[in-house]
């Protein structure tokens, strides 16, 4: 009698403007609202391993905020840190620290984690990580918050997608704030 392995899940989580931007012009995401209702320490805690690109982990994946911010904000960043981190680069080399570099194989070694013991895995970015994720069907679920702002100009949310995904709407949630977050899994029927 076999016994079928579950396999782990990847979530893209990111914020969004209304308009698709998940940064401004330069880069700013000052727009993004922390709203505690969202339920993100619970996202933080059915995760174990984060998915960074190389520009992505080397602005966030070492980050830590000023002492001036509140005790909610500064256990946020610590909860992040506790996680297992992959960085993706084709040039970089070496991280430095506790991140495991992966430089080439994405497909392969990516199934590789999600067949391990574990969590769900959050894919954090950046945009051509993103891409490249949903290039090689890998995105298994996305929650999105989209924030009540249009930037007019920014990075996108999806570049270069190429061929159509068709997604299922799982759940949506309006907050106070204005954020709405939207659920979708990968339909793949």
């Amino acid at each position: 009698m076999s016994r079928e392995v579950k396999t782990r899940r990847i979530v893209l989580d990111l914020a969004v403007s209304l308009d698709g931007f998940i940064e401004g012009e330069n880069g700013e995401v000052d727009w993004c609202i922390m709203d505690p209702d969202m339920g993100f320490i619970d996202f933080l805690q059915r995760i174990d391993t984060i998915f960074y690109g190389r520009k992505s982990y080397e602005l966030w994946g070492q980050y830590m905020p000023e002492k001036e911010v509140p005790e909610t904000e500064k256990e946020l960043w610590e909860l992040v840190h506790s996680k297992q981190k992959y960085v993706f680069s084709r040039t970089q080399k070496t991280t430095g620290d506790k991140s495991i570099l992966i430089n080439d194989g994405i497909l392969e070694e990516v199934n590789k984690i999600k067949c391990q013991p574990g969590k769900d895995i959050w894919l954090y970015g950046g945009a051509s990580l993103i891409t490249s994720f949903m290039k090689f069907g890998l995105v298994d679920e996305f929650r999105l918050s989209v924030h009540p702002v249009i930037l007019g100009k920014g990075k996108p949310l999806f570049m270069d997608i190429q061929e159509r995904l068709n997604l299922k709407l799982v759940s949506t949630k309006t907050f106070s704030s204005g954020v709405v977050q939207l659920i979708y899994h990968l339909n793949r029927e």
